[in-house]
């Protein structure tokens, strides 16, 4: 398995944080290798009010982390007064970056009044976000039109789906200006329906209508982006919110087998909360999730699993989390 790390830092920054922002993406890489391929995995540094851009030149965009405050006296400290840049103990785990990149090849945005939280009023702050390239199909649709979807070989899971708009490039040709404008525009509903209808299927139809998905922004000209992979027919998925329970079962005459699993919190749409607001952290991983599971599972036709702290610790306190499991029913 070939891993590409590399470091994109939009500001000044120094000899030995270069060498440390290194090291903390080399780690993140080895901890995301328990739960997915990854093609690469990125860190974008961006000053607040600036653009930040991720970009994946292979896969789609798979948000990891973003933390907005100061943790460095260097970092996008030029031109700044020195009691803004003194207080390196300032930062705010933020999701919003995750919601309108995540499953994008490219994605820039506008950081100007980002996060609706200041962490340290009277600090010049900027944002740290960590992300990995994963391998995923991609389908966009125009509005109106009908996002068709296949797997030649496995069964379609879909990652993320948007209805709206994010540039003004996609579907745009014949269009008055004012119908591209927005580009901030993103369905609040679009990944349920979407999983509802193609998740486990071999080919599926998705109407890009807001009869479908709740119409986020009135007079703006719209679209469906999906992202999706083709998982192989003999892997099964599953994903248990934290503080529930449920039982893994194999046919008859076949036992479980645990390829993989992790008891925290890597993608911010799994298990969303009531309250979307509130930061979740997401490069959430519980090292022995695996050997935990295959314990209790392994061998077995069918067994009762909980996804709580009792079971696997809390490895991101104030964080929901959930367990997912990929396994497979092997003959006895």
């Amino acid at each position: 398995m070939w891993i590409i790390s590399s470091v994109k830092a939009r500001s000044n920054i120094s000899t030995f944080d270069s060498r440390m922002v290194s090291l903390s993406i080399i780690l993140f890489t080895l901890l995301s290798l328990s739960s997915r391929f990854v093609i690469s995995a990125e860190k974008v540094i961006t000053c607040d009010g600036e653009i930040q851009r991720l970009s994946c030149d292979t896969g789609v965009i798979s948000v990891q982390s973003v933390s907005f405050g100061r943790t460095n006296e260097n970092i996008c400290s030029i031109g700044q007064p020195k009691d803004q840049i003194s207080n390196t103990q300032c930062s705010l785990e933020i999701s919003v970056i995750a919601k309108r990149c995540d499953g994008l090849k490219v994605c820039e945005i506008n950081t100007q009044g980002l996060s609706v939280e200041d962490p340290c009023v009277g600090t010049y702050k900027y944002y740290t976000t960590n992300y990995i390239c994963i391998p995923a199909e991609t389908s966009v649709t125009c509005q109106g039109g009908y996002s068709s979807l296949y797997c030649e070989n496995g069964r379609i899971q879909i990652n993320t789906a948007n209805y709206g708009r994010t540039d003004k490039h996609t579907c745009s040709e014949g269009l008055p200006s004012d119908q591209i404008q927005n580009t901030s525009c993103y369905s609040p509903n679009a990944l349920s329906p979407v999983s509802q209808r193609c998740n486990g299927m071999r080919s599926c139809e998705v109407f890009a209508t807001h009869t479908v998905f709740t119409d986020p922004c009135e007079g703006t000209y719209k679209y469906l982006a999906i992202s999706y992979n083709c998982l192989p027919q003999a892997v099964r998925s599953k994903v248990i919110c934290e503080y529930r329970n449920s039982t893994l079962k194999c046919e008859e005459g076949t036992r479980l087998q645990i390829h993989n699993a992790n008891y925290g919190r890597t993608e911010s749409s799994i298990c969303p909360l009531t309250n979307p607001k509130v930061p979740q952290q997401t490069d959430c991983y519980t090292s022995n999730s695996k050997d935990i599971v295959a314990e209790r599972c392994d061998g077995k036709n069918d067994c009762f699993i909980s996804a709580s702290n009792a079971v696997f610790t809390d490895p991101c306190y104030g964080t929901l989390k959930y367990l997912h499991i990929t396994y497979s029913c092997v003959a006895d």
